[in-house]
């Protein structure tokens, strides 16, 4: 695949946008891959990591075994991922913190989009297609349900773990690595680690996704070649269950104190904005979801347009 050096930095940019999807608790970094085009050539990158390729290298050189590896895409991609990560990392933190509602309107119309997006690519739909749709949805909402351990664990072997889980998430639509990562306890030590720039943690943690990415992608490849239809009707009912956690309006149901000696939100509940009067953030947060709703929309159209 020829590509030119305005090519790679687009897809810098999209490497950019899964990170900042990935550093908030809700939105997977695996939808905005599948949104922008680039899901099944990143799944069949990383799946080129392997003997042949090691082969490759020994007996053909670098060179070879890089454009094997398709690795100027890979280099690109992941780091607009690396560069989005370490520097919106304090920025979604304190968006999260101080303007939720806002962030997480924006995302919920890019996602509600996203639905539409790849349900139009699957080509044929009959009981089986219906059963995995439902499944999904239930899985994905069952998960978005679960309250976050309490206990917030460092240790080297859990940072490890952590990570190995977590990418798996990261990789597939619907579902969000970084909430995988609020479920588990591990969401603020590692968000911790990467404003601390406490290279130890991020390292296991890194070492631990690199070892998950590696197994999972190839599962998904598989799942992707043999039976593609059934895996986008699985991959649209995720991201229609996984709705549930990234709704604007949540009301606490329980709270629990941080390290920090504050009450924070522990169990939260999806419900209906109470009132449109005199709350501008419930306008500003439609607008938002309009927004994201009609980035995808043009993003779809632009990519039509370019094939």
């Amino acid at each position: 695949m020829s590509r030119t050096l305005k090519d790679y930095i687009f897809i810098g940019c999209k490497g950019l946008a899964m990170g900042a999807a990935d550093v908030v608790p809700g939105v997977s970094g695996g939808t905005i891959a599948f949104i922008s085009g680039i899901y099944e050539e990143l799944l069949e990158s990383i799946s080129n990591i392997n003997l042949d390729l090691f082969k490759t290298l020994k007996k053909e050189g670098f060179s070879s075994a890089w454009k094997q590896l398709n690795g100027n895409f890979l280099l690109a991609l992941f780091s607009g991922i690396f560069i989005s990560i370490v520097s919106l990392a304090k920025a979604i933190k304190w968006l999260l913190e101080n303007e939720p509602i806002l962030l997480w309107s924006f995302f919920f119309g890019l996602v509600l989009a996203s639905i539409i997006y790849i349900a139009k690519q699957i080509t044929k739909w009959n009981v089986v297609s219906y059963v995995l749709l439902v499944l999904g949805a239930v899985l994905a909402y069952y998960i978005t349900t679960l309250n976050p351990l309490i206990s917030e664990s460092s240790s080297p072997l859990f940072m490890f773990l952590a990570g190995a889980v977590a990418i798996c998430a990261m990789i597939l639509p619907g579902i969000s690595g970084s909430f995988i990562l609020v479920l588990l306890g591990a969401y603020k030590p590692i968000l911790e680690a990467i404003n601390n720039r406490d290279l130890k943690t991020i390292a296991l943690v890194g070492a631990g996704a690199f070892v998950g990415l590696l197994t999972f992608s190839r599962v998904l490849k598989w799942l992707f070649t043999h039976y593609k239809n059934y895996t986008l009707v699985a991959l649209t009912g995720f991201i229609i269950g996984s709705l549930n956690k990234i709704w604007p309006w949540k009301k606490v149901l329980t709270y629990r104190l941080n390290s920090h000696g504050e009450n924070v939100p522990f169990n939260e509940q999806s419900v209906l904005p109470t009132s449109f009067d005199g709350d501008p953030k419930i306008v500003f947060g439609i607008v938002l979801m309009i927004v994201g709703f009609s980035l995808i929309l043009l993003l779809e159209k632009l990519a039509v347009k370019k094939n």
